[in-house]
Parts: structure tokens; C-alpha cells; sequence
């Protein structure tokens, strides 16, 4: 096997560099949210070359907006020994090749949505990148403890994204998706943020357990997964799922409600992990039941 020359390597360290700066293992979930929307807009199988179109637009304006976070955030990535090895706190990237590379990307992803896709699913997928890159991550995130509620709506739209990229219109069907990614997303990330919390307390971040204390995190853990077990029967209560769907969020809302309960009343760092890696699981799964639903039963 050929060995690399010393640009090879090079170029292939800064793309590397450029595609972690994407943030990919936190786009692979939403973009399978945005997937599952664009299949359960439409009874039958959507255009898979409108699929493949839009989910490569949504994934570049997604990457972005992760770019950005990125750069605005570098400092605080410095701090915490989760973030710190990034590209930009280890001076890999300057400031001007992340702003330079998330505009080129960014246009890219607006220019594939608007003329392949369309315009609305354009215009929603700017309005989650604004959303994010600036609302969540200026705005609201260095204020307040409520950060992670307040702009969990730009985090929520991917199956919104889906649904308008195939049929050109966000219906109460698709809202409803993404009020169960809404709902979903305190208790998901309230669960990093407690094994986490000593690099939250040297970032300076008002997070919800900084500024408010663990024992109180771990009851709105529990509240909001209640309230994330309610929400997740809607689908079936305006009759968009069936029982296949109903009985498979139940049980996977069972074993969520066990994680939150046992995190309330015994609290270790090792359960908090496993309750945040249970969430991916959960909202991945519940996403393939109600797909598996709506072409079984619908």
C-alpha cells in the first residue's frame, strides 16, 4: 500500500479537521429525524432522489450552523474536557476558515433546497440555522438555565424540514413530531449535563444544574419524561399511528420513566450516562416505530 506523501497527509488532517467541525455524530440523529418525516408526509414511497436531495441541503445548512457554534464557542470548548480536543480550541482552524467554510456550505445547502427541493423547506431550514447558530447559541445559552427548553425548537425541526421538503407544506402532523423532539430534548440533555457538571462549572455556562443544583435537575428529568410519555401518544390520539406505534412508545417510555426514576432518587454519574445514551436510543426508535407503523398499518 502506498504510502502517503507529506500534502496528502496534510490535506486529508484538514479535511478531517473540517468535517469534525460539522459536529457529524450530532447530525446522524437529526438527519434521520428529517428522514423519517419526508416517509410518513406521504402514503406512499417518497421520490427517493427528492430524499437523497434534500437530506444532502438540510445536512450542509445543519453543518453549518454547527460550524458557527463552533466558532462563537471556542472558548468555553477550551474548558471542558468533552469539547477541548475541537478544532478551533486546539487551533487547528482559524476563526476566518470556519466562517469562510460554514458560508460556503451553508450557501451550498440553501441553493441545493431552493432549486431541488423547494423553497419553503429552504426558507424553514435558514430559520432552524438562525435559530441555532445565533438564538440558541448567543442568546440564550450564556443567560439562562432554561437555554436547553427555550431553543430546543431549532433542535426540533427536522421532521418539519422532512415533511416540507416532499410535499411543500408543514401540516400539524409534522408540528406534532417536533413537539416530541421539543419535549425530549430537556431531559436528553439535562442528563449529559449532570455527569458533565463539572465541566459545565468551569465553562461558566448556566446550566440548569449549575445554577439550580442537582436535585433539582434530576425532578425536571423525571417531569419532563411524564410529560415526553403523555406527548408521545398524541400521534395515535389523532389517529396519524396505529397500535404498533402506540405499543412500542409505551414501552420504550417505560424504560425512560425506570432511567429518570432511578436517576431521581439514586444518583450516580454512571447512571446519568446511561440515562443519556438511552435518550439517542429512545427518540431513534420511537422515530423507526412510527415509520414502521405508518407503512404496516397505514
Amino acid at each position: 500500500m502506498r504510502e502517503l506523501s507529506a500534502a496528502e497527509r496534510t490535506l486529508h488532517h484538514m479535511a478531517s479537521q473540517y468535517w469534525a467541525l460539522t459536529k457529524p455524530r450530532v447530525t446522524q440523529l437529526a438527519l434521520f429525524c428529517t428522514v423519517i418525516g419526508m416517509f410518513l408526509s406521504t402514503p406512499e414511497l417518497p421520490p427517493l432522489g427528492r430524499v437523497a436531495t434534500a437530506t444532502l441541503g438540510v445536512w450542509l445548512l445543519a453543518g453549518a450552523a454547527f460550524a458557527v457554534n463552533s466558532l462563537i464557542e471556542q472558548h468555553i470548548d477550551a474548558k471542558m474536557a468533552r469539547t477541548r480536543m475541537r478544532p478551533m480550541p486546539r487551533g487547528e482552524l482559524s476563526a476566518l476558515q470556519a466562517l469562510l467554510f460554514s458560508g460556503l456550505i451553508g450557501g451550498i445547502g440553501m441553493w441545493v433546497l431552493y432549486s431541488f427541493v423547494n423553497p419553503l423547506t429552504m426558507w424553514l431550514t435558514f430559520a432552524t440555522f438562525v435559530g441555532y447558530a445565533v438564538v440558541y447559541t448567543v442568546l440564550l445559552k450564556p443567560y439562562t438555565p432554561q437555554n436547553i427548553v427555550i431553543g430546543g425548537m431549532s433542535g426540533a425541526m427536522p421532521p418539519v424540514l422532512g415533511w416540507a421538503a416532499i410535499t411543500g407544506s408543514a401540516p400539524a402532523e409534522a408540528w406534532l413530531l417536533a413537539l416530541i423532539i421539543f419535549v425530549w430534548t430537556p431531559p436528553h440533555f439535562w442528563a449529559l449535563a449532570l455527569y458533565r457538571l463539572d465541566d459545565y462549572r468551569r465553562s461558566g455556562l448556566p446550566m440548569l444544574p449549575v445554577t439550580h443544583g442537582e436535585h433539582l435537575t434530576r425532578l425536571h428529568i423525571l417531569l419532563y419524561t411524564v410529560v415526553l410519555i403523555v406527548t408521545t401518544t398524541l400521534p395515535f390520539v389523532i389517529q396519524m399511528s396505529g397500535w404498533i406505534y402506540l405499543l412500542a412508545s409505551f414501552a420504550l417510555g417505560a424504560i425512560f420513566l425506570v432511567y429518570a426514576w432511578r436517576l431521581y432518587r439514586n444518583y450516580s454519574d454512571r447512571l446519568a450516562r446511561s440515562t443519556f445514551n438511552y435518550s439517542i436510543v429512545y427518540l431513534a426508535a420511537l422515530f423507526a416505530a412510527l415509520l414502521v407503523d405508518h407503512y404496516v398499518v397505514g
